[in-house]
Protein backbone atom coordinates (compact mmCIF):
# COMPACT_ATOMS: atom_id res chain seq x y z
CA UNK A 1 0.00 0.00 0.00
CA UNK A 2 2.26 2.54 0.94
CA UNK A 3 4.95 1.50 -2.33
CA UNK A 4 1.45 2.24 -4.66
CA UNK A 5 0.92 5.70 -2.37
CA UNK A 6 4.61 6.65 -2.95
CA UNK A 7 4.74 6.23 -6.29
CA UNK A 8 1.09 7.38 -7.24
CA UNK A 9 2.54 10.71 -4.87
CA UNK A 10 5.58 11.03 -6.98
CA UNK A 11 3.74 10.55 -10.32
CA UNK A 12 1.57 13.72 -9.60
CA UNK A 13 4.38 15.94 -8.42
CA UNK A 14 6.29 14.84 -12.02
CA UNK A 15 3.46 15.81 -13.95
CA UNK A 16 1.98 19.11 -11.67
CA UNK A 17 5.96 20.72 -10.92
CA UNK A 18 5.18 23.36 -8.64
CA UNK A 19 1.38 23.14 -7.48
CA UNK A 20 1.77 23.27 -3.93
CA UNK A 21 -1.79 23.25 -3.26
CA UNK A 22 -2.80 21.21 -5.42
CA UNK A 23 -0.65 18.33 -4.78
CA UNK A 24 -1.96 19.36 -1.15
CA UNK A 25 -5.19 18.39 -1.83
CA UNK A 26 -4.22 15.11 -3.73
CA UNK A 27 -2.33 13.82 -1.47
CA UNK A 28 -4.77 13.91 1.53
CA UNK A 29 -7.43 12.03 -0.34
CA UNK A 30 -4.83 9.55 -2.16
CA UNK A 31 -3.29 7.99 1.63
CA UNK A 32 -7.21 7.23 2.16
CA UNK A 33 -8.49 6.10 -1.06
CA UNK A 34 -5.87 4.25 -2.28
CA UNK A 35 -5.90 1.26 0.20
CA UNK A 36 -9.56 1.34 -0.54
CA UNK A 37 -9.26 1.07 -4.00
CA UNK A 38 -6.76 -1.49 -2.87
CA UNK A 39 -9.56 -3.29 -1.08
CA UNK A 40 -12.69 -2.83 -3.70
CA UNK A 41 -12.15 -5.39 -6.79
CA UNK A 42 -14.60 -3.22 -9.22
CA UNK A 43 -12.01 -0.23 -8.61
CA UNK A 44 -8.74 -2.35 -9.56
CA UNK A 45 -6.74 -1.14 -12.96
CA UNK A 46 -9.08 1.07 -13.25
CA UNK A 47 -6.74 4.16 -12.97
CA UNK A 48 -9.74 6.02 -11.58
CA UNK A 49 -7.39 8.18 -9.58
CA UNK A 50 -5.38 8.69 -11.84
CA UNK A 51 -8.10 10.18 -14.08
CA UNK A 52 -10.02 11.77 -11.35
CA UNK A 53 -6.89 14.20 -10.18
CA UNK A 54 -6.78 15.43 -14.13
CA UNK A 55 -8.58 17.93 -15.31
CA UNK A 56 -10.73 17.13 -17.90
CA UNK A 57 -10.45 20.51 -18.87
CA UNK A 58 -8.54 23.21 -18.27
CA UNK A 59 -9.09 26.86 -19.72
CA UNK A 60 -6.82 29.93 -19.67
CA UNK A 61 -7.91 33.14 -21.31
CA UNK A 62 -6.15 36.85 -21.30
CA UNK A 63 -9.16 39.28 -19.73
CA UNK A 64 -8.02 42.87 -20.79
CA UNK A 65 -9.73 45.98 -19.66
CA UNK A 66 -9.71 50.14 -19.09
CA UNK A 67 -9.67 51.50 -15.52
CA UNK A 68 -11.44 54.99 -15.04
CA UNK A 69 -7.98 56.87 -15.95
CA UNK A 70 -8.30 55.32 -19.62
CA UNK A 71 -5.53 53.06 -18.56
CA UNK A 72 -5.46 49.41 -20.26
CA UNK A 73 -4.81 46.50 -17.81
CA UNK A 74 -4.38 42.63 -18.55
CA UNK A 75 -5.47 39.69 -16.13
CA UNK A 76 -5.44 36.25 -16.72
CA UNK A 77 -8.74 34.16 -16.80
CA UNK A 78 -9.21 30.65 -15.72
CA UNK A 79 -11.81 27.82 -16.02
CA UNK A 80 -10.81 24.28 -14.29
CA UNK A 81 -13.68 22.01 -15.35
CA UNK A 82 -12.22 19.14 -13.35
CA UNK A 83 -15.01 16.00 -13.21
CA UNK A 84 -18.64 15.91 -14.72
CA UNK A 85 -19.26 12.39 -14.13
CA UNK A 86 -22.41 13.24 -11.79
CA UNK A 87 -23.44 16.52 -13.51
CA UNK A 88 -22.25 19.91 -15.24
CA UNK A 89 -19.51 21.26 -13.66
CA UNK A 90 -20.31 23.84 -11.04
CA UNK A 91 -18.14 26.02 -8.84
CA UNK A 92 -17.18 29.19 -8.02
CA UNK A 93 -15.33 31.85 -9.75
CA UNK A 94 -12.58 33.31 -7.54
CA UNK A 95 -11.19 37.48 -7.96
CA UNK A 96 -7.62 37.70 -6.30
CA UNK A 97 -4.24 38.37 -6.99
CA UNK A 98 -3.16 34.89 -5.75
CA UNK A 99 -5.27 33.21 -8.25
CA UNK A 100 -2.84 30.48 -10.40
CA UNK A 101 -3.46 27.28 -11.71
CA UNK A 102 -2.77 25.68 -8.49
CA UNK A 103 -4.80 27.26 -6.47
CA UNK A 104 -7.57 26.75 -9.14
CA UNK A 105 -6.55 22.97 -9.82
CA UNK A 106 -6.90 22.02 -5.96
CA UNK A 107 -10.73 23.79 -5.02
CA UNK A 108 -11.41 22.55 -8.35
CA UNK A 109 -10.46 18.26 -6.81
CA UNK A 110 -12.37 19.34 -3.67
CA UNK A 111 -15.36 20.49 -4.96
CA UNK A 112 -15.95 17.41 -7.31
CA UNK A 113 -15.84 15.78 -3.68
CA UNK A 114 -17.81 18.71 -2.08
CA UNK A 115 -20.59 18.24 -4.74
CA UNK A 116 -21.01 14.27 -4.88
CA UNK A 117 -21.55 14.51 -1.12
CA UNK A 118 -24.58 16.85 -1.29
CA UNK A 119 -26.00 14.17 -3.36
CA UNK A 120 -27.41 16.51 -6.16
CA UNK A 121 -26.29 16.03 -9.83
CA UNK A 122 -23.21 18.31 -10.10
CA UNK A 123 -19.73 18.00 -11.33
CA UNK A 124 -16.85 20.05 -9.85
CA UNK A 125 -15.46 23.12 -11.09
CA UNK A 126 -13.66 25.82 -10.62
CA UNK A 127 -12.79 29.16 -11.97
CA UNK A 128 -11.68 33.01 -11.76
CA UNK A 129 -8.89 35.41 -12.20
CA UNK A 130 -5.19 37.10 -10.90
CA UNK A 131 -7.52 40.52 -10.60
CA UNK A 132 -7.83 42.28 -7.47
CA UNK A 133 -11.12 43.77 -7.03
CA UNK A 134 -9.77 46.05 -3.58
CA UNK A 135 -10.86 50.03 -4.85
CA UNK A 136 -11.86 49.19 -7.88
CA UNK A 137 -14.14 51.62 -8.65
CA UNK A 138 -18.19 49.99 -9.50
CA UNK A 139 -17.32 50.53 -13.23
CA UNK A 140 -13.79 49.49 -13.34
CA UNK A 141 -15.72 46.09 -12.05
CA UNK A 142 -17.87 46.08 -14.66
CA UNK A 143 -15.26 46.71 -17.06
CA UNK A 144 -13.36 43.68 -15.70
CA UNK A 145 -16.53 41.33 -15.35
CA UNK A 146 -17.67 41.90 -18.83
CA UNK A 147 -14.32 41.21 -20.37
CA UNK A 148 -14.07 38.03 -18.55
CA UNK A 149 -17.40 37.04 -19.62
CA UNK A 150 -17.16 37.90 -23.34
CA UNK A 151 -14.35 34.55 -23.40
CA UNK A 152 -15.85 32.48 -20.44
CA UNK A 153 -19.59 32.03 -22.12
CA UNK A 154 -18.14 30.19 -25.00
CA UNK A 155 -17.10 27.21 -22.47
CA UNK A 156 -20.28 27.48 -19.78
CA UNK A 157 -23.90 26.53 -20.16
CA UNK A 158 -26.87 25.79 -17.86
CA UNK A 159 -26.23 21.78 -18.79
CA UNK A 160 -22.33 22.32 -19.56
CA UNK A 161 -20.81 24.46 -16.25
CA UNK A 162 -22.69 26.38 -13.91
CA UNK A 163 -19.94 28.95 -12.21
CA UNK A 164 -20.92 30.72 -9.01
CA UNK A 165 -19.44 33.46 -6.73
CA UNK A 166 -16.03 33.03 -4.49
CA UNK A 167 -14.15 35.06 -2.81
CA UNK A 168 -13.69 38.48 -4.59
CA UNK A 169 -16.95 37.43 -6.73
CA UNK A 170 -20.52 38.59 -5.05
CA UNK A 171 -23.49 39.75 -5.91
CA UNK A 172 -22.17 42.79 -8.15
CA UNK A 173 -20.21 40.52 -10.04
CA UNK A 174 -22.35 38.09 -10.75
CA UNK A 175 -24.65 40.39 -11.79
CA UNK A 176 -22.34 42.39 -14.23
CA UNK A 177 -21.46 38.75 -15.73
CA UNK A 178 -24.54 37.21 -16.06
CA UNK A 179 -25.77 40.54 -17.88
CA UNK A 180 -22.85 40.09 -20.57
CA UNK A 181 -23.89 36.86 -20.78
CA UNK A 182 -27.34 37.04 -21.44
CA UNK A 183 -26.54 39.90 -23.91
CA UNK A 184 -24.09 37.56 -25.88
CA UNK A 185 -25.71 34.39 -26.01
CA UNK A 186 -29.50 36.06 -26.14
CA UNK A 187 -30.85 33.92 -23.32
CA UNK A 188 -31.89 33.96 -19.90
CA UNK A 189 -31.51 30.77 -18.63
CA UNK A 190 -29.57 29.85 -14.91
CA UNK A 191 -26.13 30.05 -16.35
CA UNK A 192 -24.73 31.31 -13.22
CA UNK A 193 -25.49 30.88 -9.45
CA UNK A 194 -25.76 33.70 -6.58
CA UNK A 195 -27.88 35.65 -8.67
CA UNK A 196 -30.02 38.62 -7.13
CA UNK A 197 -33.60 37.22 -5.68
CA UNK A 198 -35.24 38.98 -8.65
CA UNK A 199 -33.87 37.44 -11.63
CA UNK A 200 -33.54 34.13 -11.27
CA UNK A 201 -31.45 33.73 -7.30
CA UNK A 202 -32.47 31.69 -4.20
CA UNK A 203 -33.21 32.67 -0.72
CA UNK A 204 -30.73 31.47 1.52
CA UNK A 205 -27.90 31.29 -1.40
CA UNK A 206 -25.82 34.44 0.58
CA UNK A 207 -26.21 32.79 4.12
CA UNK A 208 -25.40 28.91 3.19
CA UNK A 209 -21.93 28.93 3.28
CA UNK A 210 -22.08 29.99 6.72
CA UNK A 211 -25.17 28.52 7.70
CA UNK A 212 -24.06 25.28 6.73
CA UNK A 213 -21.05 24.93 8.32
CA UNK A 214 -22.35 25.95 11.57
CA UNK A 215 -25.22 23.40 10.73
CA UNK A 216 -22.93 20.55 10.24
CA UNK A 217 -20.98 21.14 13.79
CA UNK A 218 -24.20 21.38 15.23
CA UNK A 219 -24.54 17.65 13.62
CA UNK A 220 -21.50 16.48 15.11
CA UNK A 221 -22.18 18.25 18.18
CA UNK A 222 -25.81 16.54 18.62
CA UNK A 223 -24.17 12.82 17.92
CA UNK A 224 -21.81 13.88 20.99
CA UNK A 225 -24.96 14.92 23.07
CA UNK A 226 -23.81 18.45 22.99
CA UNK A 227 -24.92 21.33 21.15
CA UNK A 228 -23.83 25.37 20.53
CA UNK A 229 -25.79 26.59 23.78
CA UNK A 230 -23.32 28.51 25.68
CA UNK A 231 -20.32 27.90 23.84
CA UNK A 232 -17.26 30.07 22.94
CA UNK A 233 -16.76 30.58 19.32
CA UNK A 234 -14.14 31.96 17.46
CA UNK A 235 -14.07 32.83 14.03
CA UNK A 236 -11.30 33.39 11.12
CA UNK A 237 -12.37 35.87 8.26
CA UNK A 238 -15.09 38.70 8.01
CA UNK A 239 -16.61 37.76 4.67
CA UNK A 240 -19.26 36.28 3.69
CA UNK A 241 -18.86 32.57 4.86
CA UNK A 242 -17.38 34.53 8.22
CA UNK A 243 -20.33 36.34 8.64
CA UNK A 244 -23.30 34.22 8.49
CA UNK A 245 -21.51 31.63 10.15
CA UNK A 246 -21.18 34.15 13.17
CA UNK A 247 -24.96 34.80 12.92
CA UNK A 248 -25.78 30.76 12.93
CA UNK A 249 -23.93 30.30 15.76
CA UNK A 250 -25.24 33.09 17.60
CA UNK A 251 -28.52 32.46 16.88
CA UNK A 252 -28.02 28.91 18.45
CA UNK A 253 -26.93 29.83 21.66
CA UNK A 254 -23.29 30.80 21.18
CA UNK A 255 -21.05 33.52 21.77
CA UNK A 256 -18.34 34.45 18.80
CA UNK A 257 -15.42 36.88 20.58
CA UNK A 258 -13.00 37.09 17.27
CA UNK A 259 -13.53 38.18 13.54
CA UNK A 260 -11.33 38.92 11.23
CA UNK A 261 -9.32 39.88 8.32
CA UNK A 262 -6.07 40.33 6.51
CA UNK A 263 -4.52 42.98 9.07
CA UNK A 264 -5.47 40.89 11.89
CA UNK A 265 -8.36 40.03 14.78
CA UNK A 266 -10.67 41.61 16.63
CA UNK A 267 -11.40 39.80 20.37
CA UNK A 268 -14.63 41.18 21.91
CA UNK A 269 -14.85 39.00 25.41
CA UNK A 270 -19.06 40.77 25.07
CA UNK A 271 -19.67 38.35 22.22
CA UNK A 272 -20.61 39.40 18.34
CA UNK A 273 -24.22 40.02 18.90
CA UNK A 274 -26.86 40.64 16.18
CA UNK A 275 -26.25 44.80 16.44
CA UNK A 276 -22.41 44.08 16.23
CA UNK A 277 -22.54 41.84 13.58
CA UNK A 278 -24.52 44.38 11.09
CA UNK A 279 -21.52 46.61 11.97
CA UNK A 280 -19.15 44.70 10.59
CA UNK A 281 -21.94 43.66 7.46
CA UNK A 282 -21.74 47.07 6.88
CA UNK A 283 -17.89 47.65 7.12
CA UNK A 284 -17.09 45.08 5.14
CA UNK A 285 -19.41 44.47 2.55
CA UNK A 286 -20.86 48.19 1.38
CA UNK A 287 -17.72 50.45 3.29
CA UNK A 288 -15.21 48.05 2.18
CA UNK A 289 -13.21 48.65 5.56
CA UNK A 290 -10.60 47.08 7.83
CA UNK A 291 -11.88 44.70 10.83
CA UNK A 292 -9.95 47.37 13.32
CA UNK A 293 -12.99 49.94 12.51
CA UNK A 294 -14.78 46.89 14.67
CA UNK A 295 -12.44 47.26 17.47
CA UNK A 296 -12.20 51.05 17.58
CA UNK A 297 -15.65 51.50 17.83
CA UNK A 298 -16.57 49.57 20.27
CA UNK A 299 -13.78 49.48 22.51
CA UNK A 300 -12.75 45.86 22.42
CA UNK A 301 -9.32 44.24 21.66
CA UNK A 302 -7.49 44.20 18.10
CA UNK A 303 -3.92 42.02 17.78
CA UNK A 304 -1.95 41.06 14.73
CA UNK A 305 -2.05 37.82 13.51
CA UNK A 306 -4.76 35.12 13.34
CA UNK A 307 -7.19 34.24 15.99
CA UNK A 308 -6.32 30.46 17.04
CA UNK A 309 -4.82 31.92 20.33
CA UNK A 310 -8.06 32.70 21.86
CA UNK A 311 -9.87 30.30 24.66
CA UNK A 312 -12.65 28.74 22.46
CA UNK A 313 -14.86 26.00 22.62
CA UNK A 314 -15.27 25.59 19.12
CA UNK A 315 -13.62 27.37 15.96
CA UNK A 316 -14.53 27.61 12.61
CA UNK A 317 -11.59 28.79 10.37
CA UNK A 318 -13.95 31.01 7.61
CA UNK A 319 -10.94 33.11 5.90
CA UNK A 320 -8.86 31.00 3.11
CA UNK A 321 -6.34 27.55 2.74
CA UNK A 322 -3.93 26.87 5.25
CA UNK A 323 -4.74 29.51 7.49
CA UNK A 324 -4.62 27.23 10.35
CA UNK A 325 -1.28 25.40 11.30
CA UNK A 326 0.14 22.62 13.23
CA UNK A 327 1.53 25.53 16.26
CA UNK A 328 -1.77 26.90 16.37
CA UNK A 329 -3.95 23.84 16.66
CA UNK A 330 -1.95 22.87 19.37
CA UNK A 331 -2.62 26.29 21.30
CA UNK A 332 -6.07 25.35 20.40
CA UNK A 333 -5.88 21.97 21.93
CA UNK A 334 -4.47 23.43 24.88
CA UNK A 335 -6.69 26.18 25.49
CA UNK A 336 -9.90 23.71 25.43
CA UNK A 337 -11.31 23.52 21.63
CA UNK A 338 -13.09 20.86 21.63
CA UNK A 339 -14.59 21.17 17.77
CA UNK A 340 -12.90 22.52 14.70
CA UNK A 341 -15.11 22.98 11.36
CA UNK A 342 -14.10 24.52 8.14
CA UNK A 343 -15.61 27.41 6.28
CA UNK A 344 -13.00 27.91 3.96
CA UNK A 345 -11.52 25.69 1.53
CA UNK A 346 -8.59 23.65 2.97
CA UNK A 347 -8.07 26.09 5.67
CA UNK A 348 -6.18 23.50 8.35
CA UNK A 349 -2.62 22.23 7.55
CA UNK A 350 -2.03 18.69 6.58
CA UNK A 351 -0.16 18.32 10.01
CA UNK A 352 -2.39 20.93 12.23
CA UNK A 353 -5.32 18.15 10.54
CA UNK A 354 -2.87 15.42 12.14
CA UNK A 355 -3.10 17.13 15.74
CA UNK A 356 -6.75 17.35 15.64
CA UNK A 357 -7.59 13.73 15.06
CA UNK A 358 -4.61 12.51 17.08
CA UNK A 359 -6.45 14.49 20.17
CA UNK A 360 -9.92 12.90 18.79
CA UNK A 361 -11.46 16.52 18.66
CA UNK A 362 -14.73 16.82 16.44
CA UNK A 363 -12.89 17.77 12.94
CA UNK A 364 -15.00 18.75 9.78
CA UNK A 365 -13.06 19.15 6.65
CA UNK A 366 -14.29 21.91 4.16
CA UNK A 367 -15.29 18.92 1.28
CA UNK A 368 -18.08 18.67 4.19
CA UNK A 369 -19.12 21.52 6.11
CA UNK A 370 -19.09 24.18 3.75
CA UNK A 371 -20.71 22.10 1.13
CA UNK A 372 -23.78 24.12 1.98
CA UNK A 373 -22.73 26.81 -0.22
CA UNK A 374 -23.00 24.88 -3.23
CA UNK A 375 -25.91 22.85 -2.00
CA UNK A 376 -27.74 25.91 -2.06
CA UNK A 377 -26.07 26.87 -5.61
CA UNK A 378 -27.75 23.29 -6.70
CA UNK A 379 -31.60 24.14 -5.67
CA UNK A 380 -30.94 28.01 -7.49
CA UNK A 381 -30.83 25.63 -10.80
CA UNK A 382 -33.31 23.09 -9.96
CA UNK A 383 -36.06 27.08 -9.25
CA UNK A 384 -34.27 27.90 -12.59
CA UNK A 385 -35.05 24.85 -14.50
CA UNK A 386 -38.78 24.32 -12.78
CA UNK A 387 -39.60 28.40 -13.19
CA UNK A 388 -40.21 28.56 -9.77
CA UNK A 389 -39.18 30.28 -6.23
CA UNK A 390 -38.95 28.78 -3.29
CA UNK A 391 -39.96 30.21 0.30
CA UNK A 392 -36.72 31.49 2.74
CA UNK A 393 -38.23 28.37 4.84
CA UNK A 394 -38.13 26.13 2.53
CA UNK A 395 -35.03 26.62 1.29
CA UNK A 396 -33.40 26.64 4.45
CA UNK A 397 -34.90 22.96 5.75
CA UNK A 398 -33.74 21.83 2.44
CA UNK A 399 -30.32 23.15 3.42
CA UNK A 400 -30.56 21.54 6.86
CA UNK A 401 -31.27 18.21 5.42
CA UNK A 402 -28.51 18.19 3.00
CA UNK A 403 -26.07 19.30 5.82
CA UNK A 404 -27.73 16.37 7.71
CA UNK A 405 -27.48 13.67 5.37
CA UNK A 406 -23.59 14.60 4.16
CA UNK A 407 -22.94 13.98 8.20
CA UNK A 408 -24.49 10.82 8.07
CA UNK A 409 -22.85 9.71 4.82
CA UNK A 410 -18.99 10.97 6.86
CA UNK A 411 -20.64 8.98 10.01
CA UNK A 412 -21.08 6.03 7.86
CA UNK A 413 -17.56 5.63 6.36
CA UNK A 414 -15.44 7.47 9.16
CA UNK A 415 -16.60 5.60 12.00
CA UNK A 416 -13.76 3.98 13.68
CA UNK A 417 -14.74 2.73 17.12
CA UNK A 418 -16.31 5.69 19.20
CA UNK A 419 -14.61 8.25 16.82
CA UNK A 420 -15.38 9.61 13.67
CA UNK A 421 -12.76 10.52 11.72
CA UNK A 422 -14.54 13.27 9.13
CA UNK A 423 -11.89 13.42 7.04
CA UNK A 424 -12.26 9.86 6.09
CA UNK A 425 -15.92 9.82 6.37
CA UNK A 426 -15.63 12.59 3.68
CA UNK A 427 -13.21 11.80 1.19
CA UNK A 428 -14.34 7.98 0.99
CA UNK A 429 -18.23 8.77 0.37
CA UNK A 430 -17.37 11.50 -2.67
CA UNK A 431 -15.19 9.24 -4.17
CA UNK A 432 -17.42 6.38 -4.14
CA UNK A 433 -20.50 8.22 -5.89
CA UNK A 434 -18.08 9.59 -8.08
CA UNK A 435 -15.69 6.77 -9.33
CA UNK A 436 -19.15 4.37 -9.51
CA UNK A 437 -20.29 6.46 -12.13
CA UNK A 438 -17.33 7.12 -13.90
CA UNK A 439 -17.03 2.96 -13.99
CA UNK A 440 -20.80 3.23 -15.77
CA UNK A 441 -19.45 5.93 -18.08
CA UNK A 442 -16.86 4.14 -19.60
CA UNK A 443 -13.11 5.49 -19.94
CA UNK A 444 -13.96 9.06 -21.25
Amino acid sequence: MNDNLNEFTQWVKDLNPGESEFLQAVEEVAEIIIPIIDKHPRFKNKKILERMIEPERVITFRVPWIDDQGNIHVNRGYRIEMNSAIGPYKGGLRFHPSVNLSILKFLAFEQVFKNALTTLPMGGGKGGANFDPKGKSDMEIMNFCQSFMTELCRHIGPNTDVPAGDIGVGGREIGYMFGQYKRIRNEFTGVLTGKGIGWGGSLIRTEATGYGNVYFAQNMLELKGDSFDNKVVVISGSGNVAQYSCEKATQLGAKVVSMSDSSGYIYDKDGVDSEKLLFIMNLKNIKRGRIKEYADHYGCEFHKGRPWNVNCDIALPCATQNELNKTEAEQLLANGCMCVSEGANMPTTPDAIEAFLNAKILFAPGKASNAGGVATSGLEMSQNSLRINWTREEVDMKLQNIMKNIHSQCVEHGKQGDYVNYVRGANIAGFFKVADAMLDQGVV
